[in-house]
């Protein structure tokens, strides 16, 4: 099955192992390996690449929900599928970080609409990796977070190096990566690995709830939003000013801009295309 035929259905109703649905402009992928805790094999990686990329290219999409069916977000790379892989000398251990992460990574950070990461329960090293991708993360109370690789011999992948350091500090990241300490959910909003926490049954409502309503909105603007943020987060400040400059002047003549400041003097909410 693929990616286009199983967005097509409503959430909740593929056996793969990937769940695909669409309502109201808003994407939602759930990882669907409840009995392996949701954990990245070749068969879950390939359909999640090839839903990422098919949700970035439709511009009917305008918001995407990535989180995982059961108790858990994603427990990392299937350590069991990899035993197997090593074993057998099959070449695929060496390219997966290459072939998956480091195409699957860009794609949600570079992606011209927001991104959710719905962590309803553990997210450990790659898992982890791809809610801190996301643009916003909202977590279930009995989330939890942990950078697993050196428990295994391994170093960070999934944009780990890049990401966590901007979310948490450099001196706190080095310390989640090299000790692989678990971070409850509070305390993972205390320090800013998430920027909300809800009761777990109320993630679904409101992960729903707040994709809607960036569904509705500007998404020009966010997407130029994150592209900005992309871009001051590895450049000086003055490029930065200059790509802002840039930015701003191409979206004064955008649509959105041109309803915005009609409906602020009509006193009316404003009605955004994302043109």
């Amino acid at each position: 099955m693929t990616a286009s035929m199983a967005a097509e259905r409503p959430p909740g109703t593929d056996s793969g192992p990937l769940q695909i649905g669409t309502a109201g402009g808003v994407r939602t992928l759930t990882l669907n390996r409840p009995g392996s805790y949701n954990a990245l094999n070749l068969e879950l990686k390939g359909a999640l690449l090839s839903a990422l990329t098919e949700a970035a290219a439709q511009e009917s999409v305008r918001a995407v929900v990535i989180s995982g069916a059961g108790g858990a977000f994603c427990a990392g790379q299937d350590l069991n599928e990899h035993l197997q892989l090593v074993q057998s000398g099959d070449p695929r251990v060496a390219t997966t970080v290459r072939d998956f992460y480091n195409v699957a990574v860009p794609v949600i950070v570079g992606m011209r609409k927001p991104v959710i990461a719905a962590v309803n329960g553990a997210a450990a090293g790659a898992g982890a990796g791809l809610a801190y991708a996301c643009d916003l993360r909202v977590a279930a109370r009995s989330a939890n977070f942990s950078m697993a690789f050196a428990g295994v011999g391994l170093s960070a992948d999934s944009g780990a190096s890049f990401t966590l350091p901007r979310l948490v500090g450099a001196g706190r990241a080095a310390r989640l990566m090299l000790l692989g300490e678990r971070v409850d959910a509070d305390e993972a909003l205390r320090i800013g690995l998430v920027d909300e926490v809800v009761d777990d049954d109320e993630l679904t409502s409101r992960v729903a709830t707040l994709a809607a309503t960036l569904a509705d909105g500007p998404t020009l603007a966010y997407a130029a939003i994150k592209s900005s943020l992309h871009f001051a987060s590895t450049n000086s400040l003055e490029a930065t000013l200059d790509f802002e400059e840039r930015t701003q002047a191409a979206l004064f003549a955008g649509n959105d801009h041109h309803e915005a400041i009609a409906a602020f003097a009509e006193k009316r909410p404003a009605r955004f295309t994302g043109t």
